[in-house]
């Protein structure tokens, strides 16, 4: 059966992509034909300053109605970025170019070429503009999906944050049944439509200890039941479970993915245990889209020593399924 191309967006063009993708390049054979989306005149600069060499394909807009793709060459869409002094740091200016580049990723997903699309690094603050918390909330709004989640994956261990890039004090307010209930079950459904299992989940508290100095806690009140109530139609769920417990070697081993109440509850753990090695899935959207677990680092561009082992496994993941 003919494979799937992969879409990768090149992100945000300050940053360490062309550096990781070169090296993934280097240390694994992808058997789904990989298109890149981004700039021509990037990937040329990026090659001749890390010393890599492989033949370029410059695709037409209209490539899929004739061209048989393989990974011979680097096959790329190019969009146009317009390279300055100015434009050498992380800023505003690259918005318009990524947002086109996810309009060509959209259009070729919409045409029913490839349901696989992988973003490099982007900086949600400049990108975003405070209209979405991340990436992941970005694409629910452009397939006008309702509800995702966000699931770090590792095969060993996953978590998904049930509140993604939200401010604390606004956390406990989006904890309820109805938020919970949907995203746990796209956790359900992502482990046993794609990796054949129904997952052990384990569920941390929101608050410490799962105790509070209010009348109402929400460990008590909301988790407890609706744990309760998913056990009853065969859930392998339990909780909740005190966060500053919860990933100790002994607890953890029992769960294949851990559910938390707001991003750093789970993912500094997760990141602590594997740091590379886990990625960014999104649940919920009509395609697959993944992300390496990480940033732009522009601290570390052009110095050669970032670590590719998250795009790989990114890459892979979508070469897979």
């Amino acid at each position: 059966m003919k494979r799937k191309p992969i879409l990768i967006l090149a992100g945000e063009p300050n940053s360490i992509f062309f550096e990781i993708f070169f090296k993934s390049l280097k240390k694994k054979k992808f058997v789904s034909p990989i298109i890149l989306i981004g700039s021509l005149k990037l990937l040329k600069i990026n090659m001749k300053k890390f010393k890599f060499k492989k033949k370029i394909k410059a695709l037409n807009k209209d490539f899929y109605k004739r061209f048989n793709l393989n990974n011979n060459s680097i096959n790329i869409i190019n969009i146009d970025y317009n390279i300055s002094k100015k434009s050498k740091k992380i800023s505003h200016k690259s918005k318009s170019y990524i947002e086109k580049c996810f309009k060509e990723a959209f259009k070729l997903i919409n045409i029913g070429l490839t349901d696989k699309l992988l973003n490099g690094p982007i900086s949600k603050k400049n990108f975003l503009n405070k209209k979405f918390l991340g990436i992941t909330e970005y694409l629910a709004y452009k397939f006008n999906t309702k509800e995702v989640a966000m699931l770090i994956y590792n095969k060993k261990l996953s978590v998904c944050p049930i509140t993604t890039h939200l401010p604390l004090k606004y956390v406990a307010s989006k904890i309820n049944k109805k938020v919970l209930t949907e995203k746990i079950k796209l956790v359900n459904n992502f482990y046993k439509k794609f990796l054949k299992i129904k997952p052990r989940i384990g569920v941390a508290g929101l608050n410490p200890h799962c105790e509070s100095v209010k009348k109402f806690n929400e460990d008590d009140k909301i988790l407890k039941p609706l744990i309760k109530s998913l056990k009853s139609i065969n859930y392998k769920i339990s909780g909740p479970f005190p966060a500053d417990t919860l990933f100790l070697k002994n607890n953890r081993k029992k769960f294949d993915v851990i559910i938390g109440m707001y991003h750093d509850q789970v993912l500094t753990p997760i990141k602590t245990l594997f740091e590379y090695d886990a990625i960014n899935i999104t649940l919920g959207l009509p395609f697959k889209r993944v992300s390496p677990d990480h940033g732009p680092n522009e601290k570390m561009i052009g110095k050669n020593v970032s670590n590719p082992l998250s795009l790989i496994k990114a890459i892979e993941f979508l070469d897979k399924n």
